[in-house]
């Protein structure tokens, strides 16, 4: 059997490692093996947290429309039920990006929704 030489295979992949490790402190941005598995935990909470990260800002959304719709009356549940039924088609991040920077047609929007017959 014929000898294989690696070459510089292992410190290619060494070296991309600890590139990833960068900015992390103490050993674990210095040593391979520590790096190593601070990059494994590192990627696998990123992968985790992209998604975790649109149910985060729908809650906030939600929390902001609630408190705004609540000032004119109305619960979440029935602005939003009613603004369905009055086909008004925008979305929650809009509703709370209103409810934050331009509460007077928010306004518009919840007077809209209270108008609609059950």
């Amino acid at each position: 059997m014929t000898r294989v030489k690696r070459g510089n295979v292992a410190r290619k992949r060494r070296k991309k490692i600890l590139k990833l490790a960068k900015g992390f402190r103490g050993s674990h941005s210095k040593l391979f093996r520590t790096a190593n598995q601070q990059v494994m935990k590192a990627l696998r909470n990123a992968y985790r947290d992209r998604r975790k990260r649109k149910r985060d800002f729908r809650r906030l959304w939600i929390t902001r429309i609630n408190a705004a719709s609540r000032m004119h009356g109305l619960s979440y549940s029935q602005l939003i039920g009613n603004l369905n039924k009055a086909n008004v088609q925008i979305n929650r991040k809009m509703l709370a990006q209103m409810a934050v920077l331009d509460p007077t047609s928010f306004g518009k929007v919840a007077e809209i929704a209270s108008q609609v017959k059950g």
